[in-house]
């Protein structure tokens, strides 16, 4: 089923659990890249991570061929913000930032993940705000579950929410233009979701609803650039960039973070559907 206008696309429950398969495979890619991120790692070298353990799972990476991209992730190493493409000769170094986005498709269904990372010993305020986007991240979806259960929640609630975290969180610049999305049989669907905004407008927060929410902050201006291989998004002052994102769905009893381990519950608590098992083992 569609929702008019923009269409949105509304899952079944069944359908969410097919979602949550998907999540699962791009949680463990991004664990075992996590792991491996290390000076002397090429980004290509974690690119290999991803794919093999994509098709392991029986899954296809989501982004390999995606209007053309080259790779199963994007790995943006400190001012690049997004999209960028990993290579042998991009050597991660002691101090760096990586964010590393995911995506992988299981039995027709996407799932989509990013995170940041920080290679070796590196600068607490790079750190900090890493952790604000992540913080920002965990409220935007808060924000949706709340909108859902009340029945007066509005798509902007989730970019207000986001905004104002990362507002709280220090003087950082919110990359306009780019945002989440919703999710599903296509990796990007309706609606767009903002990363600021005032709250209260756009479609109603429905069970059935699958975004992926993605914070994409910088350490001073927001300003953006393409580079030349059409891809790779940079700050335009070359400050350093964090990236997250995680891929959610409404329930009618709650939310369910299908790209976390727990499904959220650490971050969310009641807020998570009763279809998340309240104690997870995470690998």
């Amino acid at each position: 089923m569609r929702r008019p206008q923009l269409d949105i696309q509304l899952k079944t429950p069944d359908q969410i659990e097919k979602m949550r398969a998907a999540g699962l495979v791009v949680a463990e890619a991004l664990r075992r890249m996590r792991e491996a991120v290390a000076p002397g790692v090429s980004t290509a070298d974690l690119d290999a991570i991803a794919e093999s353990t994509i098709r392991e799972a029986g899954g296809v990476p989501s982004f390999k061929g995606y209007h053309g991209f080259p790779a199963s992730i994007c790995s943006s190493v400190n001012e690049q913000i997004v999209h960028a493409i990993p290579s042998p000769k991009q050597v991660l170094q002691a101090g760096d930032l990586i964010s590393i986005d995911c995506g992988a498709v299981l039995d027709g269904w996407h799932g989509d993940s990013a995170i940041t990372v920080g290679v070796g010993d590196v600068d607490p305020a790079l750190l900090k705000m890493a952790a604000v986007a992540e913080d920002a991240m965990w409220a935007g979806i808060a924000a949706a579950a709340r909108g859902a259960a009340s029945g007066k929640g509005r798509l902007t609630d989730i970019s207000h929410a986001v905004e104002t975290a990362v507002r709280k969180g220090g003087r950082y610049g919110i990359v306009d233009g780019y945002g989440g999305h919703g999710i599903g049989t296509e990796m990007h669907q309706d609606p767009h979701v903002l990363n600021h905004g005032r709250p209260g407008k756009g479609p109603r927060l429905v069970p059935g609803m699958a975004l992926a929410i993605e914070p994409m902050i910088t350490m001073a201006s927001p300003r953006t650039v393409e580079l030349a291989d059409g891809w790779t998004v940079v700050t335009r002052d070359g400050s350093v960039a964090a990236h997250v994102e995680h891929s959610m769905a409404l329930l009618p009893d709650g939310v369910w973070v299908l790209t976390a381990f727990d499904g959220g519950r650490a971050r969310l608590g009641d807020l998570v559907t009763a279809r998340q098992p309240a104690a997870t083992t995470t690998p």
